[in-house]
């Protein structure tokens, strides 16, 4: 009975999505009935595999489809081995992140990749293998079920547009299997690949210059968009897309909740054009919600879409047909970073306005840092308005970031620093870009409040946006710059490594005491993510807008949902700010509990209000 249940289910979803699963899959790939036939066995293969456990997940996540929408989940960001060494000592750890109110895992890559050609781990050799010393993909399923019993959702990177040059396929390809190489973009000389080159950007002119590598085993050219080891995948080749989606539900059928997809917007190649973005790629993130939706529909896509906010949104798909559940807000990062650096709100505002005007049910990913760097594609033509041309502006920014410009109090580093065009993106830590680092070390107390009060006033305007605020690890604790990178030949050239510093544990022991740094601001973080837990005005159907400070260093932000308002503002300026408001309602400070004049409102430098509104009882 069980088993025809299972089969049911299984039958009726496939029916309920097959018309359109076949017509993109028969338009991408040219009727390709035998590519099908494989497509949808190995689907249902999927399903089998699946364990009962993660089927009753699904039934229970579609019984409330909308789960990861509210004003619950709160993200953490992690290397593996940085923050605990293995995935057992990560299952050893889950009290600690319960503890921090975490309740959405963001386990960075940690697929077998080989050493010292990894990108950090961004260079599959395996998509069934953890790396062996992070544990085996047993310990991956076994961390997913803990987190499973805490309520903690657990995503995974699924690297798609490339494999290591190690991976089997590349393996054989390099041998002359013509096969593999179809898997691939091998070309006999330069001739196709030089075409490609007139259109398509590079993605690191510096340290990985051309978007093509020469392969001398192979005695052909080999498309790399990202580094040399990287070979991109064919797409336009059905056994690729069968045989990547088989490498995804594998991974969900672990238990992984959230698949990342890296670099989503690369992953299909047409010459003469840029090779970003084409509409073939919705096509294949579509059919990839569909797959999900019938084999683990409790799993949900996060698009990784580096680009500006046009290049954005469309990976959410439309309301009939969507695509991603969720997108990062990458333009509204940096724009934060630029706003900590200029002390002025304008682009801020702008750049929020435009998200805030977006459908609500789109769902983004709020951080203040990740993994990478803090690229600098702000809305530039919005800055040439206030003078602010694009090279000396992120001359300005980098300066400033880096403790460069006078004054300054900001630890960070270069990365991919590219003097004849004037750029470079930005490395640190979230504390060491506040000036934490610099006033610990000298010994400076006043500055060192400062820094705390400005890296929490960023966690709570990271909290106010709609969304999943995600932390990146050590964040809670205001851990600083790992400067030994510098010493280890596999990670020195890379000032990523700056900021993926292993996890200070004996700093961590701290987080319960108020008299230090670590305590202060983690008991700050957790009475934010407490008052977002428990007040339905940071649901994500609440309205937003901007609330106009008539000050260009004050962002206000307002919230209304279902009878509750909040008014949030934020002080970028070096001075204390006096602010009025003429939005209706008495408030509260929703931090101290105490009535606050909203015709006098005083907000330090670097500092936060939020101050709520509640019109009685909760609207229906």
């Amino acid at each position: 009975m069980k088993q025809r249940r299972e089969n049911n289910e299984f039958s009726e979803r496939l029916a309920a999505r097959e018309a359109e699963l076949k017509e993109l899959f028969f338009g991408l790939y040219h009727n390709d009935a035998k590519a099908y036939g494989y497509f949808l066995d190995m689907l249902r293969r999927s399903y089998e595999a699946r364990p009962e456990a993660l089927r009753a997940l699904d039934r229970e996540r579609l019984a409330r489809p909308d789960w990861y929408k509210g004003h619950s989940l709160v993200g953490m960001l992690m290397y593996v081995n940085a923050f605990a060494g293995t995935l057992a000592g990560v299952r050893e750890k889950l009290g600690y992140l319960e503890d921090t109110g975490v309740n959405y895992l963001h386990l960075m890559p940690l697929l077998e990749s080989p050493a010292g050609r990894s990108d950090g781990g961004y260079a599959v050799a395996d998509f069934r293998k953890v790396q062996p010393e992070l544990g085996t993909m047993a310990d991956l399923a076994a961390l997913a079920d803990d987190c499973h019993a805490r309520g903690i959702a657990v995503c995974l990177d699924f690297v798609m547009n490339h494999t290591s040059e190690d991976h089997e396929w590349a393996r054989r390809a390099r041998a002359g299997d013509r096969a593999c190489q179809e898997r691939y973009f091998f070309y006999d000389d330069w001739s196709v690949p030089n075409e490609f080159e007139k259109n398509v950007p590079q993605v690191f002119p510096t340290t990985a210059p051309g978007n093509f590598s020469w392969c001398a085993e192979a005695g052909k050219v080999v498309m790399t968009t990202f580094y040399p080891y990287q070979w991109d995948l064919n797409y336009a080749n059905p056994t690729v897309f069968n045989d990547m989606t088989e490498n995804m539900l594998y991974l969900c059928n672990q238990g992984v909740d959230i698949i990342r997809l890296d670099a989503v917007p690369y992953i299909w190649k047409e010459l003469g054009t840029n090779c970003r973005n084409l509409p073939q790629v919705h096509t294949l993130v579509r059919m990839m919600r569909i797959v999900c939706e019938i084999v683990c529909p409790g799993t949900l896509l996060l698009g990784e879409v580096v680009m500006e906010p046009s290049k954005v949104v469309p990976y959410f798909g439309s309301v009939d047909k969507p695509e991603c559940h969720l997108l990062y807000n990458v333009t509204t990062m940096a724009s934060t970073w630029h706003t900590v650096a200029t002390k002025n709100v304008s682009l801020l505002r702008h750049q929020l306005g435009q998200v805030f005007a977006l459908p609500g049910e789109y769902t983004f990913l709020n951080y203040l840092r990740c993994h990478d760097d803090i690229g600098w594609g702000l809305d530039y033509d919005y800055l040439d308005r206030f003078g602010m041309q694009q090279i000396p502006h992120k001359k300005f920014l980098n300066d400033y970031l880096t403790g460069k410009w006078p004054g300054s109090p900001a630890r960070g580093e270069l990365y991919n620093d590219d003097p004849r065009l004037g750029d470079a993106r930005l490395c640190g830590t979230t504390a060491s870009l506040c000036g934490v680092e610099s006033a610990r070390a000298e010994a400076d107390e006043a500055r060192l409040d400062w820094a705390l009060r400005l890296d929490l006033m960023l966690h709570a305007y990271m909290f106010t946006l709609s969304g999943i605020p995600v932390l990146y690890s050590g964040d809670e604790i205001a851990q600083e710059n790992d400067y030994s990178y510098h010493d280890d030949p596999l990670k020195a050239a890379d000032s990523r490594y700056l900021h993926r510093g292993n996890m200070n544990w004996q700093a961590a022991e701290l987080r319960h005491d108020e008299t230090t740094p670590e305590g202060r601001l983690f008991a700050g973080i957790r009475q934010l993510e407490t008052l977002r837990a428990e007040h339905r005005v940071f649901d994500g159907t609440a309205d937003v807008w901007i609330v106009d400070t008539r000050d260009d260093s004050v962002l206000g932000i307002g919230r209304y949902c279902r009878g509750e308002k909040l008014l949030a503002l934020f002080n970028f300026g070096e001075q204390e700010r006096c602010v009025s408001v003429s939005e209706l309602g008495d408030y509260t400070d929703l931090l101290s509990g105490e009535a606050v004049d909203k015709y006098s409102i005083s907000v330090p430098s670097g500092g936060f209000c939020w101050l709520l509104c509640d019109f009685g009882e909760e609207e229906t």
